[in-house]
């Protein structure tokens, strides 16, 4: 249960939040007092006090020259968890300053224990390990956090190993393949090594304790051993005049196996395990450094690489070369000018860049450049802090560095990748697209937002959805700006498309139906029925009598058995069938009306074999409309007594000579060469186009075609075609 603490009465945010220098020292004691009755009783996962874990975290940073701020931060971190509204109380007796450090660490404090806890497995997938350490760069507001991170994961370790406690493989898997390389990109070498050691010694005790007994003298005998060397190897050099820095380091237990395990040599072959790199100012020092170290050591054979002479394929120089000493004690030397180990560092050579790659990777391996950037800016953090200059610059030199990716969490702590502007709608349809069409609401650290907020680096997104449903038109109107992501877009046009199609099917198989009852053939199969007329399956010619493509008059002469009239006989056969006072005129026939004059309705094009009505108008005859036409129905519900029955002539009596206007409508996305393709189209099928109107809103075009033909049934191959096109979303018949 989170309770609230209230900041003691005699201090003030004037007193610790902008005291005086003077009075820095004061914060760490300050802050431990104010965290330690919230602590007690406290215990981390593997049953470490909170209070003494904290303590330990102090001391390690202590030692690595952090400041009384970053110390204080610990504290006031840790104490954090318990706070009902952390910010707050704070930020009274301590100051926006150090509360805002103190946040941030304890935020990815709890990142950690909740992607720990929901952890299924101790193995990682390497994108998500990627994932992790780009997100411990981009998440925070002040780098230091990663620090605090950092040694946090180190005590921790202490404490599992020390104790002996089991069930910490999960921690252990996640310091070898996240928080070592960050360590080791930062160029805190101390703890990068001993936090791989502690950790594999919790995964394979038994492969630690064999190699720690191969190798015959302590950690800290080697560590001697190298301060001799190098102490005899600066000597040397200064008696030649050459300025040189000399660096050293023991190879640590876990370094030794994954080289022995990467290149399958034994114990016996690794001759690295001391190392030293001497950095000098110009390329000839360096082969004159070489000749004192060979003249001074004795060199061991096919041991010497010139990746000066010869540089990597990334980039790389250095002399390698491995020698044995007086003593027969084996060392690897590295020599280099100053610019090849800047670019060692921080180029795309980087010594952590290819090393993180594995044994495989050693060439080719490029750094981004904000990357770079971030890394570069951790190691001069960790200089300023000794200065008290930290904050000054921290946001100076991050400001330069803002990456277009921002990093999220799920409430499970995987982490979503996602561009900046992206909203909870696109993380919802990142996730999964049934998960995006039902979404309805989102929370923000467990706070609910409107669905067009804007995620920030770190926040964690529950989305609240339903079990049943879809988007919203809304979704895709690019003023609300609920949807940033071009995945997010597709998939809710995708949906509405999807509905419309099924909308418009259900027409038409309800159409088709009621016509097989109005028929008495409810027993014919659908699928038959759609064969028989041309199309592939039931669902093709549902969707074309849906939208009217499709005449129902079609159905009705397979449905109805054929009348077999004598060729001699067929002008008597039709007189016979036909009214009297009938009238031919513009290939119509207008049933029980004499000499009227008749008209196609421009609103929507009429043409064989479309079921058509007539309407009389004043003074201009009868109009002349499709059956379904939204103005004739109009027409007819204001002057019912006008509509008149109307049909084609037979196709013998219209000798297929007519021709008819009919209107296509397209919806085609706005390209160049768009206009030119669809009329490729046309000429191919030999179409005459009348006319041609467009309009392009949004990037989205609108196209209506006036096309002349002898019937509409010839549209649909043509419809087809046009919705083929490259662009085009729909191709239908106006």
């Amino acid at each position: 249960m989170k309770i609230f603490a209230p900041a003691p009465a005699a201090t003030t945010s004037h007193e610790l939040g902008d005291v005086a220098e003077p009075d820095r020292h004061k914060v760490c004691t300050k802050a431990r007092q104010f965290a330690e009755p919230l602590l007690s009783g406290m215990r981390e996962a593997g049953g470490e006090p909170t209070l003494a874990h904290a303590d330990g975290v102090v001391s390690l940073l202590t030692a690595m020259g952090a400041t009384e701020d970053i110390q204080a931060a610990v504290y006031l971190a840790y104490g954090a968890a318990v706070l009902n509204k952390p910010e707050d109380t704070l930020a009274g007796p301590f100051g926006d300053n150090l509360t805002d450090l103190a946040i941030s660490a304890h935020k990815l404090f709890q990142l950690q224990k909740v992607a720990r806890e929901n952890s299924k497995s101790v193995q990682t997938t390497v994108l998500q390990i990627e994932n992790v350490r780009r997100m411990l760069l981009a998440f925070s507001k002040d780098l230091r956090v990663v620090m605090l991170l950092l040694a946090s994961q180190l005590v921790s370790l202490r404490y599992a190993t020390a104790q002996k406690i089991s069930g910490f493989e999960s921690l252990a898997q996640d310091v070898l393949h996240i928080f070592s390389p960050l360590a080791n990109r930062l160029g805190v070498w101390q703890v990068k090594w001993e936090m791989e050691d502690l950790a594999f010694r919790l995964l394979e005790p038994g492969v630690y304790k064999e190699v720690a007994g191969l190798l015959e003298k302590k950690r800290t005998e080697r560590e001697q051993e190298i301060e001799m060397a190098k102490a005899e190897l600066h000597t040397l050099l200064l008696s030649q005049g050459i300025q040189a820095e000399i660096q050293g380091r023991p190879k640590n237990i876990y370094s030794i196996v994954k080289k022995m395990r990467g290149k399958s040599l034994k114990f016996e072959q690794v001759l690295d395990l001391l190392a030293m790199r001497i950095i000098v100012e110009k390329v000839e020092d360096c082969y004159r450094a070489l000749a004192l170290v060979h003249q001074q050591m004795r060199a061991v054979d096919n041991e010497f690489d010139d990746y000066i002479a010869k540089p990597k394929s990334n980039g790389y120089q250095s002399l390698h070369t491995v020698v044995k000493s007086a003593l027969n004690q084996v060392f690897e030397i590295q020599i280099r000018t100053r610019a090849m180990h800047e670019h060692a560092e921080y180029g795309v050579a980087a010594h952590w860049a290819y090393k993180e790659a594995g044994l495989k990777g050693y060439g080719g391996v490029t750094v981004p450049t904000v990357q770079a950037q971030k890394v570069a800016v951790l190691r001069q953090l960790l200089a300023w802090e000794r200065d008290l200059s930290a904050e000054q610059h921290a946001s100076q030199v991050l400001s330069k560095s803002v990456e277009e990716k921002i990093y999220v969490l799920t409430p499970q702590a995987s982490i979503v990748e996602l561009p900046q502007g992206a909203t909870p709608v696109d993380f919802a349809y990142t996730l999964h697209t049934e998960l995006g069409h039902r979404c309805r609401g989102a929370k923000l650290d467990g706070v609910l937002v409107p669905l067009s907020t804007k995620l920030q680096n770190g926040q964690t997104v529950e989305i609240t959805s339903v079990k049943e449903g879809g988007p919203s038109r809304d979704w895709l109107n690019p003023e609300l700006r609920f949807i940033a992501t071009a995945r997010a877009k597709a998939k809710v046009r995708a949906w509405f498309n999807a509905q419309q199609v099924s909308q418009t099917m259900a027409r038409g198989r309800e159409l088709i139906e009621k016509l097989l009852q109005r028929e008495g053939r409810t027993s014919y199969k659908l699928e038959d029925l759609a064969k028989k007329l041309g199309f592939e399956t039931a669902a093709h010619l549902f969707e074309v009598v849906g939208k009217d493509e499709f005449a129902l008059r079609n159905i009705e002469l397979i449905l109805r058995p054929a009348v077999f009239v004598p060729a001699e006989d067929d002008k008597l056969f039709r007189k016979a069938q036909q009214p009297q006072s009938s009238t031919r005129s513009g290939g119509l026939l207008v049933v029980g009306m004499d000499s009227l004059l008749t008209q196609l309705a421009k609103c929507c094009r009429p043409a064989p074999p479309d079921v058509v009505k007539g309407y009389v108008t004043k003074g201009k005859g009868v109009s002349v409309h499709r059956a379904k036409c939204g103005n004739f129905m109009q027409l007819m519900q204001n002057n019912p007594d006008r509509v008149i029955d109307v049909d084609w002539q037979s196709p013998v009596e219209r000798q297929g000579t007519e021709k008819y206007l009919v209107d296509i409508q397209l919806m085609a996305d706005d390209r160049q060469g768009l206009l030119r393709d669809i009329s490729e189209v046309f000429a191919r099928e030999k179409m005459n186009v009348v006319g041609v109107k467009t309009q392009s809103i949004k990037d989205t075009a609108w196209m209506t075609f006036t096309v002349e033909v002898h019937n509409a049934s010839g549209l649909q191959k043509m419809l087809a075609l046009l919705n083929a096109v490259n662009g085009v979303r729909s191709a239908r018949r106006h």
